[in-house]
C-alpha cells in the first residue's frame, strides 16, 4: 500500500482538488460543517469526536468522490494504530500564558477595592455598637447630677474646674443616700393602671360593622355607644344581618350558640364569659374584642316577638 493510501486525509483532499471542489462545497453536500471537512482532511479526527463518527464522515466522504471505502477505512484503522507519543507542548505553552494573565491583573486596583470594602464594614460594625456604649454612659451623668451639684457648689470654684477637667464619666462619685428623695416618687406608677383603664375604655370606640350569620333562629337586639337602639329583631337560620354604628355597641344574642360573629369583617369568637344560658350579652369594640357590658339591658321580648326598629 502507498503512502498517499495509507493517509485517508491527503488522498481526499488530493481526489477532491482534482474534481475542482472546495471544501465548502464537500460540506454543503455532506451537511457537514466546513471545519469537520478540513479536520478530516487533515487527520484530526480528535477534533472531530469518537471514531465512530470519524469513520461515519470517511465513508460518506469517500462515497461522494468515487473512492474505495474499504482503502480510506484501512487507511483509517493503520493511522489509529499509530501510538502518539505524549507531548508537553500545549502545558508549555499554557503556564507562560497563565503566569501573564495572573501578573496582567490589575493587583493595586483590587487590593484597593478589597480595603474600601472592609473599612465600610468596620463603619457599620463599630457605629451602632458605639452608640449602644454611649447610650448607659450618657444617662449616668444625669442621674448624678443632683449631688454632683450641690457637691461642686460647697466645694467652691475650684472642686469645680476638677471635676470639669475628669476625664471619664466613670469617675463620678456615686450618688450618696441624701439623692434617693430627688429620684421620681413611686406615685408616678400608680399613673399606669389609670391610663391602662383610659385605654381600655377607649380603644373600642369607633365605626364598626357588626355582621351576624345565624344558623339557628336567634333574637338580637344592639345598642350604639350613645344607647340608641341599631337593631332588635329576630335572625332566622340560615341567614345574615349586618348592623352599622358607633363602637362599643351593647349587643344581645338569644341562642348565642347558633350566632357567628364578624366585626369589622373579622371572624370574633363569643367567649363562654360572656353566655350564660343560650344567652349571651357583651360589648363590641371597634378593635374586635368583646368587653363585658356594665349597662343594664332591657329584658328581651319572647320568642314569638316581632322585629322593632
Amino acid at each position: 500500500m502507498t503512502d498517499l493510501a495509507a493517509s485517508p486525509g491527503p488522498r481526499l483532499k488530493a481526489e477532491r482538488e482534482r474534481r475542482g471542489l472546495s471544501s465548502q462545497k464537500v460540506a454543503d453536500e455532506l451537511h457537514l460543517d466546513g471545519w469537520v471537512v478540513d479536520a478530516l482532511e487533515a487527520e484530526d479526527y480528535e477534533r472531530i469526536g469518537p471514531s465512530v463518527y470519524a469513520k461515519g464522515h470517511l465513508r460518506r466522504y469517500a462515497a461522494m468522490l468515487g473512492l474505495p471505502h474499504a482503502e480510506i477505512m484501512a487507511g483509517y484503522e493503520a493511522r489509529a494504530q499509530i501510538p502518539k507519543l505524549p507531548s508537553s507542548q500545549p502545558a508549555n505553552v499554557r503556564l507562560p500564558a497563565d503566569s501573564a494573565d495572573m501578573s496582567n491583573l490589575p493587583w493595586p486596583q483590587i487590593i484597593g477595592s478589597l480595603a474600601a470594602v472592609l473599612l465600610v464594614l468596620g463603619v457599620l460594625w463599630w457605629k451602632p455598637w458605639h452608640q449602644r456604649v454611649e447610650a448607659p454612659m450618657a444617662r449616668e451623668p444625669v442621674a448624678a447630677t443632683p449631688s454632683t451639684g450641690r457637691a461642686d457648689r460647697a466645694a467652691g470654684p475650684a472642686a469645680q474646674a476638677l471635676a470639669a477637667a475628669a476625664p471619664s464619666p466613670t469617675a463620678a462619685p456615686a450618688p450618696s443616700p441624701q439623692a434617693a428623695p430627688l429620684l421620681p416618687p413611686p406615685a408616678a406608677a400608680a399613673v399606669t393602671p389609670v391610663q391602662t383603664a383610659e385605654t381600655n375604655a377607649t380603644a373600642g370606640m369607633g365605626r364598626a360593622r357588626l355582621r351576624l350569620r345565624f344558623s339557628a333562629d336567634s333574637w338580637v337586639d344592639v345598642r350604639d355607644a350613645e344607647g340608641r337602639r341599631a337593631f332588635a329583631g329576630n335572625g332566622r337560620a340560615n341567614s345574615v344581618r349586618t348592623i352599622a354604628g358607633i363602637a362599643p355597641m351593647r349587643v344581645y344574642l338569644r341562642s348565642a350558640s347558633g350566632v357567628q360573629l364578624e366585626i369589622n369583617n373579622r371572624a370574633v369568637a363569643i367567649g363562654p364569659q360572656f353566655v350564660a344560658g343560650d344567652a349571651a350579652r357583651f360589648e363590641a369594640g371597634a378593635d374586635g374584642v368583646l368587653r363585658r357590658d356594665s349597662h343594664s339591658v332591657p329584658a328581651p321580648p319572647p320568642r314569638n316577638a316581632r322585629p322593632t326598629g
